[in-house]
């Protein structure tokens, strides 16, 4: 089964927490750090030194780089974006890739040497400074959200809106626009593998004592997090767009609340604490928010194409939701913004740019009735029912690579089965 060690936060450990991440396009966990790992202690008997020497040596380059780095990538300044901070997400990201398939050389046929290293991480949004597990597919896991969380770091650092050169307003270019998609797909694809595939490999009883960045729930919760944002980025070029139809405009908002709604059902009830673990509870309840605003607001201009009083009627009623929708959106932004570790949002572009001018101009526009009669439970009870559109955006099919061909002339000594059964913590 492996045996679990985790410490509390009170314990004196060393988990560092920026004060401020500053301009936050895109919610990205803190990164949960690796600690040091000594394989030869561990794997000396079992294996040869060739293969231990190259474990070390890809895990050693995660743990420095990680070390010294972690702390400053959620750190954002829209000058050096695209400069320092890319390079470094690309780096770590690629150490993570070469180290992955030769990890998997632990959990082969079910070897027994997955339970020989114990793997230590700093957590972020857990109560516990640190887990430490020894099972192989604890480390899997916790390579596979560290993946996942620098590619939510990369696409935030596409999406923050630079001035142009002709001194126009701050805007995200297509080209990155486009290519945010695609990383919110593989950062879902990375998230989506680590539930369906790994969690399953975790004995039940290891899966109830992980922390809390790696629950079920977070992981899934992140997953959606990633496909609402890119129907969010599909919605902000459908806007641009003059083919794109009000329906299609509509049906996107509609799926995107859907995801942000999944998003908050699975967080709603994990324990998650720290400042990160709120501020990414607030993250998720203000897109909810945001996401219905924008559907509302859609789904009364379509509404409104109706020549029937009844039409006119829900139309207005779906504006007025739209409307305080919006305003409870822009108070739950400032919660999140307020909650450590502080953050700040970039200028207005994409969706909520056009939709926070449309939305109250386009409801006082339609509403001819004295507004103050209507109070927001009033106004949320006449509320039309939103459509229920199919999800169209999936998450990339990533699968776990093959086994490093290094293992291939490894004997491995000491036997291929059993797990040791105890538990420490």
């Amino acid at each position: 089964m492996g045996c679990i060690v985790s410490t509390p936060k009170d314990s004196g450990g060393n988990r560092r927490r920026p004060g401020s991440i500053g301009d936050v396009s895109v919610y990205v966990p803190g990164l949960r750090i690796p600690k040091p790992v000594d394989f030869t202690q561990s794997l000396g008997d079992s294996l040869s030194k060739s293969i231990v020497e190259r474990l070390s040596a890809l895990r050693t380059r995660i743990v420095v780089m990680a070390g010294q780095e972690g702390p400053t990538i959620t750190r954002t300044k829209r000058k050096s974006a695209t400069q320092h901070g890319g390079s470094t997400l690309a780096d770590l990201l690629q150490a993570l890739e070469d180290y992955l398939p030769v990890l998997l050389g632990l959990v082969k046929d079910e070897s027994h040497l997955q339970y020989k290293v114990q793997f230590v991480w700093m957590n972020q949004e857990d109560e516990a400074e640190e887990t430490a597990m020894s099972n192989a597919w604890y480390e899997v896991l916790s390579v596979l959200h560290l993946m996942a969380t620098l590619l939510l770091s990369q696409a935030n650092l596409l999406l923050l809106p630079r001035t142009s050169t002709d001194g126009h307003q701050p805007k995200v270019s297509e080209e990155n626009r486009r290519a945010s998609v695609d990383i919110f797909l593989k950062a879902g694809g990375y998230l989506d593998c680590a539930v369906r595939h790994v969690l399953p490999q975790l004995p039940a009883e290891l899966r109830r004592n992980l922390p809390v960045d790696l629950a079920e729930g977070v992981l899934r919760a992140l997953c959606l997090q990633a496909l609402g944002q890119g129907v969010d980025i599909q919605l902000g070029m459908a806007i641009d767009s003059t083919k794109a139809t009000l329906a299609v405009k509509r049906r996107l908002a509609c799926e995107m609340v859907k995801y942000w709604q999944q998003a908050q059902d699975n967080i709603m009830n994990l324990p998650l604490a720290n400042g990160w673990g709120e501020k990414h509870r607030h993250y998720v309840k203000w897109k909810y928010i945001e996401s219905k605003a924008t559907a509302y607001y859609y789904h009364g201009l379509i509404l409104d194409e109706g020549n029937t009083e009844k039409s006119h009627g829900m139309a207005v009623a779906a504006l007025q939701a739209a409307d305080e929708y919006f305003k409870e959106s822009k108070k739950l932004c400032e919660a999140f913004n307020a909650a450590t570790p502080l953050s700040r949002n970039p200028p207005l572009w994409g969706t909520m740019k056009y939709l926070s001018e449309k939305i109250p101009k386009d409801t006082s526009s339609k509403v001819r009735i004295n507004r103050d009669l209507y109070t927001y439970e009033r106004i949320m009870e006449t509320a039309p029912t939103l459509p229920d559109f199919a999800l169209a955006l999936k998450p990339d099919d990533y699968q776990l690579p093959q086994v490093s061909p290094s293992w291939r002339t490894e004997n491995v000594k000491g036997g291929q089965n059993g797990s040791p059964n105890h538990l420490k913590g």
